[in-house]
């Protein structure tokens, strides 16, 4: 299928405008995510309706926990992504054509099959996640546009890699995303990434002015990207730039993939990084993988009140009223609260 979002140039060439790497590929030739190829001056994607995952998850695991709480996500991924994290959480299919030698599997999905199933399933939102959704772009924009004409939300897990052109043009059908922020650092973006930070920074900046709604997470890695001052850098960005209100998710790492000389986080880093958040004036900071630790849970801004209690991707207690805390009336962020 032709490419959405790439400009035609001279010699064959084309200019890929979906991702910020703003890859200019030769005829024959693929991107940095290896899935989209020039076909003799036509930039084509490999990958639609090729689904290499599809499971129906809660949406407290992409994480999103300000969005339709304790309700089902229908969640997709074909292979591919646009970075090259040595920490990579799913690369037996994120990285899978860039270690296989350009191998590209799935299964056969149209966008009316995904949308028919998230409707079997009694799913609420489509997650297009596992891998970096902006890889399979045309693919979650149609299928996002159909989802919508069917009552279901579409939420993006994403590295915010995308560019303003690419976010412009999925906003009328995106509802929410979670955002990678993963440093406060350039060094650990372009070392352990291939990537560059200002381009996530600046999506997140779009993807709010434009009213998608963001949850913000950072794995933190023991020695890479745990500096205090650089926690309080990142918190203090979502605080005055995205807003107090912005959920900012801390996880916890566990060594995978190329990242192995690295121990598990501990725990005690997760709980000063969240009171590093919460210092800086945000409302909702969030532990993650640490099941049935206290930062799992919402608490009031305002009374402090225990408002959502989670244990993992579970809700065990939810006494939000019509977005507001039932103690002392403030509003909560959040969709469908």
């Amino acid at each position: 299928m032709e490419a959405y979002l790439y400009e035609r140039l001279k010699d064959g060439k084309v200019r890929c405008d979906l991702c910020n790497h703003r890859c200019i590929i030769k005829e024959g030739k693929r991107g940095i995510c290896g899935v989209r190829e020039n076909e003799k001056g036509m930039l084509k994607t490999l990958v639609y309706g090729k689904l290499i995952a599809q499971h129906v998850d809660p949406i407290e695991k992409k994480p999103l926990y300000h969005v339709l709480p304790g309700t089902l996500s229908y969640s997709v991924a074909t292979v591919g992504c646009n970075f090259r994290c040595r920490f990579c959480q799913n690369a037996d299919i994120a990285q899978l054509p860039a270690d296989r030698q350009g191998m590209i599997i799935g299964d056969p999905y149209t966008p009316e099959d995904i949308v028919a199933a998230a409707v079997r399933a009694g799913c609420r939102s489509i997650a297009y996640t596992y891998t970096e959704p902006t890889v399979f772009f045309e693919l979650a924009h149609d299928t996002a546009r159909l989802a919508h004409e069917n009552g279901i939300l579409n939420v993006f897990v994403t590295n915010g890699y995308m560019t303003s052109e690419a976010v412009h043009m999925i906003k009328p059908y995106l509802d929410a995303a979670n955002v990678d922020l993963k440093a406060f650092n350039d060094d650990f973006y372009k070392e352990q990434c291939s990537a560059k930070r200002k381009h996530v920074m600046e999506t997140l900046a779009l993807m709010k002015s434009l009213g998608i709604f963001i949850e913000v997470t950072t794995l933190l890695i023991p020695g890479l990207n745990d500096d205090k001052k650089e926690l309080e850098q990142l918190a203090s960005f979502i605080a005055e730039s995205l807003g107090p209100e912005t959920p900012w998710h801390i996880s916890r790492f566990h060594p995978t993939y190329k990242l192995t000389d690295r121990p598990p986080t501990p725990v005690e880093s997760i709980h000063q990084a969240r009171q590093i958040g919460l210092d800086a004036g945000l409302r909702y900071v969030y532990s993650g993988n640490i099941p049935g630790d206290e930062g799992e849970n919402t608490f009031c801004y305002g009374c402090g009140k225990l408002l959502i209690e989670r244990w993992g991707y579970r809700i065990s207690r939810n006494v939000i009223v019509d977005g507001r805390c039932p103690e002392c009336g403030a509003m909560i962020y959040g969709i469908g609260l």
